[in-house]
């Protein structure tokens, strides 16, 4: 019998809890996830403290937010969420050929996310909203930027463990791999559902 499949040669209907090694990197990523909040956290309190901080002649949120633009985004990312949750759905019911379709298109959602990112932001420095420009400026692209770089990460980490699947299949030792970053994938989104209240809509208002 092979270490890495269940007693009866399949594996169980949750392999990523199947030993202790995979309960350990479940409770360690949730330990991580904390420290990410409080980080994120930080980061959304200098945004607030920093949002009117405004230089003359300088755009305020209010004129620079496209909203349209980030409600598409934010349906992207949100669905991209929905597919995760299938990709370990797939994974519970042993369905690894699913499982790798949903986890491709949750890494294409990724993709289509940074792509709407890196148009926005191209568009604000055209309008005059540079890095350096205020200290508004400064905190929302170190706030959103920071977000996207996760966004990224996330989908580089996502594909490594695709192309695992592929050479490795689907067992003890990868699947708890792929709940962490199923976990890490939410965790971005739910992220994401505070930036866009915080920091886009609350923009808008003034």
């Amino acid at each position: 019998m092979s270490g890495h499949t269940h007693v009866d040669g399949k594996l169980p209907h949750e392999p990523e809890k199947a030993t202790l090694e995979g309960r350990n990197k479940v409770l360690g990523f949730w330990l991580f996830l904390g420290g990410e909040t409080v980080l994120f956290g930080t980061l959304f309190s200098a945004y607030l403290a920093l949002r009117h901080q405004v230089g003359d002649g300088n755009p305020t949120p209010m004129e620079l937010f496209d909203l349209k633009t980030v409600a598409i985004a934010t349906f992207i990312l949100l669905t991209s969420s929905l597919t995760s949750v299938f990709a370990i759905q797939s994974m519970h019911t042993n369905k690894v050929t699913s499982m790798i379709w949903w986890l491709i298109i949750t890494v294409l959602f990724g993709l289509g996310f940074l792509g709407l990112e890196i148009y926005e932001f191209t568009h604000y420095v055209h309008e005059g909203h540079k890095f350096s420009t205020s200290a508004f400026s400064t905190s929302f692209y170190t706030l959103v930027g920071f977000h996207g770089a996760h966004v990224l990460f996330g989908v580089l980490w996502i594909s490594l463990l695709i192309a695992q699947i592929f050479k490795k299949g689907l067992t003890v030792v990868t699947a708890p791999k792929i709940y962490v970053a199923g976990m890490y994938w939410h965790f971005i989104d739910v992220v994401w559902v505070f930036i866009f209240t915080v920091v886009y809509l609350m923009g808008k208002v003034g």
